[in-house]
């Protein structure tokens, strides 16, 4: 079966993780996958798919799509271009919702439409699959995320100084669509944290390129307030979440939040907000500490397990355990079996 994928960029991030990992799990499965992209796009993994560039730098459309026989969207952006190449090819276009972006995009009478091109639809979690399905009667096949083996505890905790860290992942929010992160909330309980105990080490980690490119964030690393931890690789993004304690999200809205289950597979104890998908492995007070952000909690939360060391710990070593229950086969053969289905009921 011959897989189409239009991806406008494959920078660092959680959605651009899940499309490598999956174009990797199919084409290792023997489907032809290619991957499509704009002339000048950024490729930030390794890929075992055939990528073949358009002609414009940073759009895609109709004629840049080769044929095949299912062509997958996975943002609004790439939908119009999808619709078009499966009227003119006769595939069958399946649309891979990385998020749902009528809610948190702006121009959401552009987005929402786009929920209309195709009954064919892939979800990351059973939250984003009630959504989706109350505002347009489409359920989506649930594709959950997962973690590669490579991301796992080094047990290092113990030979570093007994100096509590803390880390949580900060983005380029400038212009407003990085809002679903709240991260001024973040970023003022974290500076909460470090006022009463100073001792803490706060851990900000950034994709490099985001990081200069963001005068906020270059401001707020002035403040001398946070360590700036900027990885350009894999490695580097394991050994931060391996001296983490303390690993923090204050996301209110995510299909499926990756960077949580990844810190927790390294033996961090998490303390997140409610975000939707979260919910798929995130369970308070069983594996990590959650709460809504009505209740105003995560500097509360994290000051508890700076206290409580036997918790911090019942909860990290859960925490890890659970996530082995989150392999990217288990991902992959679910979009598998998918792409299987819509096939059959074309």
């Amino acid at each position: 079966m011959r897989l189409v994928f239009p991806i406008l960029t494959l920078n660092f991030g959680g959605a651009q993780r899940m499309l490598a990992e999956i174009t990797n799990g199919l084409a290792d499965q023997g489907y032809d996958v290619t991957i499509v992209m704009p002339a000048h796009a950024e490729v930030k993994f390794d890929l075992r798919s055939k990528i073949v560039r358009g002609r414009h730098s940073i759009t895609l459309d109709a004629d840049d799509i080769p044929p095949g026989d299912i062509v997958i969207s996975n943002f609004y952006t790439t939908v119009p271009a999808c619709v078009e190449a499966s009227r003119r090819d006769r595939s069958v276009h399946a649309r891979f919702s990385l998020c749902y972006e009528p809610t948190f995009l702006p121009d959401d009478h552009i987005t929402f439409p786009t929920y209309h091109c195709t009954p064919h639809l892939i979800v990351l979690s059973g939250w984003q699959q009630k959504l989706i399905e109350l505002n347009h009667g489409i359920r989506g096949h649930i594709v959950p995320i997962g973690i590669d083996p490579f991301m796992h505890n080094l047990n290092l905790r113990h030979s570093t100084p007994p100096t509590v860290k803390i880390s949580a992942v900060v983005r380029n929010s400038e212009g407003g669509i990085a809002w679903h992160r709240d991260q001024d909330y973040l970023v003022s309980q974290l500076a909460f944290v470090k006022h009463y105990y100073p001792d803490t080490e706060i851990n900000l980690i950034c994709p490099p390129d985001e990081f200069h490119t963001a005068p906020t964030l270059q401001r707020l690393r002035d403040t001398g307030s946070f360590q700036f931890c900027l990885p350009n690789k894999d490695e580097e993004l394991r050994y931060l979440y391996n001296k983490t304690d303390i690993y923090v999200s204050s996301s209110l809205y995510d299909s499926g939040s990756l960077p949580g289950l990844e810190a927790m597979r390294c033996g961090a104890a998490l303390v997140t907000t409610y975000s939707g998908g979260n919910l798929d492995y995130a369970r308070h007070e069983h594996n990590c500490l959650l709460s809504y952000r009505y209740q105003n909690r995560l500097a509360a939360d994290i000051i508890r397990l700076i206290h409580d060391k036997e918790l911090r710990s019942r909860l990290a070593l859960q925490g890890e355990s659970d996530s082995y229950q989150w392999p990217w086969a288990r991902s992959v053969e679910a979009f598998a079996q998918a792409i299987h289905t819509i096939w059959n009921s074309r």
